[in-house]
């Protein structure tokens, strides 16, 4: 974590993955985070995946360093109690992260009314209000109709496992709220951004061109199991079992398979067979086959270890293919060494290696990422501090169950 946002508070009002992964990221930057949910959790308090008493990792994991506030949502005073939180006063305040509905109780413009150069980033399914999470948003791409092994029937989708629609959004809305704030500071403005999971979606699809792709007559792309799309790459198995993925995107990288391999006779005669040069990319990808063919017969000779030593003396883009539980003990670098994460203890009672902000400043300290809360362990000292309640005013909430204190 670096202190870089030091002095900002964010209100978080968000479920899921999207917004907490907003208030994450500027949480590991130095700004102050603070979370409220209703009493007893909110929609993901005990979503998967979980330890053996219950208790969600995936809440912990999102929720590390930030501050947590329990509020009964349902009930009139715990929404005024929420929307004086996210207006309370401050130069470096006034900024909220949401996906609650754009037209409920914490609808922009009712909260401006307490306070005109309110912030508020808000996460949508799409921009209409109609609902969407990142399997339904990616349905709709394309992608999981090109996912997959390439003998799959057309028809088949294939979910991929990583909510990358959310990972994106959450990240593409922390970048948001940082340009609204800048602006605040140049004129004195608040607002409201919106930030779509479909147009997070859609707009990526045409940064990669696959919209020009097929809007432009060209033909319709189909699924090509473990090969790299447009270059050379792909998993290989080795004598002893292994399975790597080596990749020659650019020119350099696959002379260097070529000579690393030493099938460059066999290359050759395959350039002069088919009157081109294997020098582009997409000659690469149209020949794959038979190009996989030369290398994997170079790999299954080998073993991993030795052609591990081969790969990395030659300067090949590879990596072994390995489990989570694999890639925490054998991969230096990876979470073992890595700076970026530091052990920790959470309220689920377990230890582990805990991220902190994936960026690196080497001019700045780097400090360890923070534990996640528990479920309203900051109550009272967010109502005390940021609301300057008095401790009568406090207990009087606690006695009517407007609030709560450390649950779970």
């Amino acid at each position: 974590m670096y202190d870089i946002l030091g002095g900002m508070r964010v209100i978080e009002g968000a479920s899921f993955v999207a917004g907490p992964v907003c208030g994450q990221h500027l949480l590991e930057l130095g700004a102050e985070v603070i979370r409220f949910d209703a009493i007893g959790g909110g929609l993901d308090a005990r979503r998967w995946p979980v330890d053996g008493a219950g208790q969600s990792l995936f809440w912990e994991g999102l929720n590390k360093g930030k501050k947590s506030i329990a509020i009964d949502l349902s009930a009139p005073a715990g929404r005024e109690l929420a929307v004086r939180l996210i207006t309370a006063p401050g130069d470096e305040a006034g900024l909220f992260v949401t996906n609650f509905p754009a037209a409920g109780f914490l609808s922009h413009d009712r909260l401006a009314v307490h306070r005109p150069d309110l912030i508020t980033a808000r996460v949508m399914g799409w921009a209409s209000g109609r609902n969407a999470v990142d399997y339904t948003v990616n349905a709709i791409t394309g992608l999981p109709l090109l996912t997959g092994p390439a003998d799959l029937p057309p028809d088949r989708p294939v979910n991929h496992v990583l909510p990358a629609w959310d990972l994106i959004t959450g990240a593409y809305t922390a970048f948001a709220l940082l340009a609204a704030e800048r602006r605040r500071r140049a004129t004195g403005a608040g607002g409201e951004v919106r930030v779509p999971l479909v147009d997070i979606a859609a707009t990526t699809l045409g940064h990669l061109g696959q919209i020009a792709e097929v809007t432009g007559g060209g033909p319709a792309r189909g699924r090509v199991g473990n090969d790299l799309f447009g270059a050379f790459g792909r998993d290989f198995r080795t004598r002893d079992g292994q399975r790597i993925i080596m990749v020659g995107i650019t020119a350099r990288q696959w002379a260097a398979i070529v000579e690393t391999f030493a099938i460059g006779p066999e290359v050759a005669a395959l350039e002069s067979e088919l009157g081109l040069s294997f020098g582009q990319e997409g000659a690469r990808y149209t020949h794959r086959a038979r190009l996989f063919d030369l290398v994997q017969a170079a790999v299954g000779r080998m073993t991993r270890a030795d052609l591990a030593a081969l790969l990395d003396a030659n300067g090949i883009c590879w990596e072994t293919y390995r489990t989570l539980p694999e890639a925490i003990g054998a991969e230096p670098g990876f979470i073992a060494g890595n700076p970026v994460f530091a052990p920790q203890r959470h309220p689920s009672g377990q230890e582990y290696p805990t991220a902190g902000a994936p960026a690196s400043f080497p001019a700045l300290d780097r400090a360890p990422a923070a534990r996640a809360p528990r479920l309203g362990e900051h109550t009272e000292e967010v109502l005390a501090e940021v609301l300057h309640l008095s401790a009568t005013e406090i207990a009087r909430l606690h006695d009517r169950g407007v609030v709560a204190g450390p649950q779970g």
